[in-house]
């Protein structure tokens, strides 16, 4: 018989819930360090003492948690962490976190490479448009019997009386009359040298010879003309045979040719806003429309065509009117080659527009020569070359004039060696 009394079973007993002590933030301690004095004190172990030895490793028991390390946080850090272990990669702060100091240095380089890569596809882009509207229409390559190259680059700049495209309110407006066809109303060699760069002006009303030359439509060649104006060899056989009478009677290669029209000349100048320029003794021309008061002052398109085309108000007539044309065209290019129309497609694109639509070029004329016979003509006006008429010693038949030969074969010499210009016109 048990003599137990009858065990009832107990009923469900709660057990007592243990508060833990919330522990404050501890700071960072530094490692224990032993005193001096202290060192080789045995605690029993039977070897020195050690900072560094855990009971764990004295027991050959490791549980899996370093030193110091507290379940759920990182190792010498964190809550109740009072190590001084270095901070995992995954808990690092990630660059451009929050509280992240912004690299300047980064930011500015991406930002000048996006810069770099926009004004590159621009300029491509206005390159390509501006080429792809150049009128190379002049061929070079029907001119026989040119003469041979020199250390410069020469151009053929030329301003003719062109009405093409123009309305009949546009002729009215710009005294340009109605003739038929076109002639040159304006002629000029360009330079461009290492030396300096030279602008000559060839009078219109020059005495020259007329050589033989190969029709450049027709084929068909055709036999020396002695005893003509300039002007005439350009209404016979046009570009072609201007550059071959130019060469001829200079004995100098021309590189390239450009042409210019009276509408594309006007617009251009309007594209830019007008073009200041210094008259220094104002005159009047019906006939071009001419009507200037001395001193500074800003020409729209309609004056400075009448400014570029006057010759009946000046006693020396054409070579008066070729100082001018100079003068003006030097001030147009400084002008047009200038970071502000260049780099502004505001300005860079009307005039581009304006040019290419009315200037016709030769066929190997690139639009980076183009912009070279621009800044030639620029650096004139800023001093870096000269500008003179062709050297002249007389009159000749038709109120024509009379090239001086002797000076006119130096000033070729001087070009085609690219030496410096010191050949002088009196008028």
């Amino acid at each position: 018989m048990n003599d137990w009394p009858d065990a009832q079973p107990d009923g469900p007993r709660r057990m007592r819930h243990v508060q833990r002590p919330q522990v404050p933030p501890q700071q960072p301690q530094q490692p224990y360090r032993q005193p001096r004095q202290q060192q080789g004190y045995d605690q029993g172990y039977g070897q020195e003492y050690n900072p560094s030895f855990t009971q764990a490793q004295g027991s050959g028991y490791d549980s899996g948690y370093g030193d110091a390390q507290v379940y759920g946080a990182p190792q010498g850090g964190g809550r109740g962490g009072g190590g001084h272990g270095t901070v995992p990669p995954q808990y690092a702060p990630r660059p451009g976190g929050p509280g992240a100091r912004p690299d300047w240095r980064r930011r500015i380089k991406i930002g000048s490479i996006v810069l770099a890569v926009a004004v590159v596809g621009w300029s491509v882009g206005t390159y390509a448009w501006a080429s792809s509207r150049m009128r190379n229409e002049v061929d070079l390559a029907k001119v026989i019997e040119r003469p041979s190259e020199g250390d410069c680059t020469t151009y053929l700049i030329v301003g003719s009386d062109s009405r093409e495209g123009m309305s009949a309110e546009e002729k009215k407006k710009l005294h340009t009359g109605s003739a038929e066809g076109k002639r040159t109303d304006s002629m000029m060699i360009l330079a461009a040298c290492s030396s300096g760069n030279t602008m000559i002006s060839l009078p219109r009303d020059s005495w020259v010879t007329i050589p033989s030359f190969v029709g450049s439509e027709s084929g068909k060649k055709y036999g020396e003309r002695g005893g003509s104006k300039l002007n005439a060899a350009y209404a016979m056989d046009g570009p072609e045979l201007l550059v071959r009478t130019v060469e001829y009677n200079t004995g100098l290669r021309i590189d390239h040719y450009a042409e210019i029209g009276f509408a594309g000349f006007a617009n251009i100048v309007d594209a830019l806003g007008g073009v200041e320029l210094n008259i220094e003794k104002g005159f009047k021309d019906k006939k071009s429309g001419a009507d200037f008061q001395a001193g500074t002052q800003t020409l729209n398109g309609e004056q400075a065509l009448a400014f570029v085309r006057t010759r009946y108000a000046f006693a020396e007539s054409d070579l008066a009117r070729t100082k001018n044309q100079q003068k003006f065209l030097s001030a147009l290019a400084n002008q047009a080659a200038t970071p502000g129309t260049i780099l502004n497609p505001f300005a860079l694109y009307p005039t581009l527009g304006a040019g290419l639509d009315t200037l016709i070029v030769d066929k190997d004329m690139s639009l980076y020569d183009l912009g070279k016979m621009f800044f030639a003509m620029k650096g004139i006006s800023g001093g870096d070359g000269k500008s003179m008429n062709m050297p002249i010693n007389g009159t000749a038949p038709q109120n024509s004039l009379r090239w001086d030969k002797p000076k006119v074969k130096q000033l070729v010499e001087q070009i085609r060696n690219d030496e410096p210009v010191t050949v002088t016109s009196d008028r």
